[in-house]
């Protein structure tokens, strides 16, 4: 039987893939697609209104306007990182109380 951690590493393979689809990398709009669906919220609430292409730039190493899966996997894990750190700050805060 998988465990926890095999089930996220599945579910963000099959994520990427459904979003990718044969082409096997996302394009601009496939990466808008996936973080409005994946990500629900998280391009309306930012300030700038370019984040997406600033993101599709820091991703897309090659400047082909393409995100291939390890593209893809260092925008989860810096989202990840962003989201522990918040996390700890959070936990601490509420101890303090």
């Amino acid at each position: 039987m998988p465990s926890q951690l095999e089930h996220a590493m599945e579910t963000l393979m099959f994520t990427f893939h459904k979003y990718a689809g044969d082409k096997n990398h996302l394009g601009k709009e496939d990466l808008r697609a996936l973080m409005e669906k994946e990500f629900p919220g998280f391009l309306e609430n930012q300030r700038d209104p370019m984040a997406l292409d600033k993101i599709m730039k820091d991703l897309d190493q090659c400047r082909d306007g393409k995100v291939g899966f390890q593209g893809f996997f260092s925008l989860l894990a810096g989202l990840t990182i962003a989201c522990n750190d918040y996390f700890v700050v959070h936990m601490k805060q509420k101890g303090r109380k």
